[in-house]
């Protein structure tokens, strides 16, 4: 009973002091907590973008600081201006005949026009109707006339086509040549491959100015580069800019490059095409000399002291140039006192006069300066 008893206080007095032994349900482990340290937000700065007219427009941010989505037009759209030129724009489709060794063939080929007169009268490349039996000029008005040939021009690849239609024309509107600049974009609108459903419209920028291009059919001076497409049947068709005005005529692509056409520019035209209307060929002076350019290169190779200029490469024997005393080797380098860098300048200052007018030539003969005063004739 006693020992029973003494076990109750052992007990107890252990409770009082914890020091109890009783097992218990033992606590869980501390969870292990990550702590993350969150980053700053970067602060995205807007661009700024630059319009076509030049002034800056910082687009519209959101609450984040991140730039909004928005649209931002630089180059409107030419349907107006593809209006404005359609009308004036003609599918040429002409007729030939191929004489062969025991029958003749007919070919079909295709070009392009722009009409000048309300009266019908259309301009093209020569090389588009040249030996041609049969010419039909196509309108985008849905109406099909056959045309004559007013008079062409080999050297400048034009030709002016009549027809007769039944209410006045629509003509096209040609512009200053003049002003266009490397870079301005241009239009060219014609009967590209000739597919049906209207003229084709490509854009493109002017590439390069001046250009002289060697086709089969002789050199082209003063042509304007471009981007723009230019295909099969695209040729006589309108280069424009984009107030609609013509500031050149299509008439040449290269076979072996790609995005590279050329037309004549208007300035060089519009004399051409006034001299076709009036006369049915052009009354162009005849100097009696070929020429080439001087490069960097032809200078160095012969020891010329300038770097351009025209070289006289052949002369007609009893020719303008040869009675005035000009020589094969010399370096033309003004007509009038103004400078002609290239074979190009020197022929459009020379298709400025006319026949019987007297022109001074500045000229270089082993590198010393000469004149001569040449009287042009009438090219025949």
């Amino acid at each position: 009973m006693l020992s029973a008893t003494l076990a109750v206080a052992i007990f107890a007095l252990a409770i009082a002091c914890g020091t109890t032994a009783t097992p218990s349900t033992p606590e869980p482990a501390p969870a292990v907590v990550e702590v993350v340290t969150a980053l700053p937000v970067p602060v995205v700065q807007p661009p700024t973008l630059k319009p076509a007219n030049g002034a800056s427009v910082t687009p519209a941010t959101t609450a984040g600081g991140l730039p909004a989505i928005q649209s931002v037009t630089y180059l409107p759209s030419i349907a107006n201006l593809v209006d404005k030129v359609n009308p004036a724009v003609a599918s040429i489709s002409v007729e030939s005949v191929s004489r062969g060794l025991f029958f003749d063939f007919t070919d079909q080929g295709a070009g392009s026009g722009i009409v000048l007169s309300p009266e019908g009268h259309v301009v093209t490349n020569w090389h588009v109707i040249q030996d041609v039996r049969g010419i039909r000029v196509n309108l985008p008005n849905g109406k099909t006339y056959d045309a004559t040939i007013i008079g062409g021009d080999i050297v400048t690849d034009l030709a002016v086509i009549k027809i007769e239609p039944d209410e006045p024309l629509i003509p096209a509107e040609f512009g200053n040549s003049g002003g266009v600049k490397v870079g301005d974009w241009v239009v060219a609108v014609g009967n590209a491959l000739a597919l049906k459903g209207g003229p084709t419209v490509t854009m493109g920028i002017i590439s390069a100015k001046g250009r002289t291009v060697r086709t089969e059919r002789g050199d082209l001076y003063d042509m304007f580069q471009t981007d723009a497409a230019i295909n099969d049947g695209n040729s006589g068709g309108p280069l424009v800019n984009l107030e609609g005005e013509v500031i050149g005529i299509s008439t040449a692509m290269l076979k072996e490059a790609r995005g590279i056409g050329f037309a004549i520019s208007s300035n060089a035209a519009v004399p051409i095409i006034e001299s076709l209307i009036e006369h049915g060929r052009v009354m162009r002076p005849l100097i009696g000399l070929s020429g080439n350019d001087v490069t960097p290169a032809i200078a160095n190779r012969f020891n010329y002291n300038v770097d351009d200029g025209v070289v006289v490469t052949r002369l007609g024997r009893g020719g303008p140039a040869d009675v005035a005393g000009l020589a094969v080797g010399d370096v033309i380098t003004k007509l009038d006192g103004i400078p002609t860098p290239d074979m190009a300048r020197f022929l459009t200052l020379l298709w400025s006069y006319s026949a019987g007018d007297t022109i001074q030539i500045e000229f270089l003969r082993q590198n010393r300066l000469g004149e001569a005063n040449v009287t042009l004739v009438e090219r025949p």
